[in-house]
């Protein structure tokens, strides 16, 4: 296989790519296309034990994603964000049931999402067991602290009511006043944007179904998170 067979002078020829940017598309086959180690080796002629430099390469990446608290440094200035969960489908078995949402009835980790108002994805949290509620993972990571102390508001769905702060959500109920009704429909108009957010997430396809460990999952998102950021900034 070419770059692993021995020269006749007990040298390995040199690999097709340089080292550097064969773990970076290494990287991007198993992020984006959601392929194995043992396709990526394939697809580059490597050994798999090369694929696994995959996983020092997303460790990497992921160390620099911005944190919530870089993000929000500059604040939009439409004077709001969009907060919502969403959950990465994961192999697990029937007995594991703190990662079974009842939500989504399936097994997944559950991911927090801080989106502008145009619906670019400004922040995606570390990973929690899918069976966690919205609001306990945004409570969790700080999210309403965060935007309270710089007094941004934050608009989100019914999941996250009684969350307080600057957080507003739909009123609910049926036979609403007008004026809550209208305030109803410009919240969903406004918040409608942050499912580009989600699209953007789950265009990679390792968020579709991953078959990874749940301990890589909140790695291999703050990885995503990271290109993504280095993305808009050019």
């Amino acid at each position: 296989m070419v770059g692993l067979e021995e020269t006749a002078a007990g040298h390995r020829p040199p690999l097709p790519l340089p080292k550097t940017q064969l773990r970076t598309r290494s990287a991007a086959g198993v992020l984006g296309e959601n392929e194995t180690l043992a396709q990526v080796a394939a697809a580059f002629g490597v050994s798999t034990t090369t694929g696994r430099y995959v996983t020092e390469t997303v460790a990497i990446l992921a160390e620099h994603a911005p944190s919530l608290h870089e993000v929000l440094r500059e604040l939009p200035p439409e004077g709001f964000v969009i907060l919502d969960g969403t959950l990465i489908a994961t192999d697990r078995i029937t007995a594991d049931e703190s990662y079974y949402s009842m939500k989504h009835r399936r097994h997944g980790m559950n991911v927090q999402v801080v989106a502008a108002p145009d619906g670019t994805p400004l922040w995606f949290s570390w990973a929690l067991p899918g069976r966690t509620h919205d609001l306990t993972a945004a409570r969790a990571h700080g999210v309403i602290q965060a935007c309270l102390s710089c007094q941004l508001l934050i608009l989100a769905d019914r999941a996250y009511r009684g969350a307080g702060a600057t957080v507003r959500t739909p009123y609910y109920g049926r036979d609403l006043p007008e004026k809550y009704a209208q305030f109803n429909r410009d919240h969903a108009w406004l918040r409608a944007p942050g499912e580009r957010a989600f699209a953007r997430l789950k265009q990679w396809r390792i968020f579709r179904k991953a078959r990874c460990s749940t301990n890589r999952i909140s790695r291999t998102v703050a990885a995503v998170h990271a290109i993504e950021t280095a993305c808009r900034s050019g």
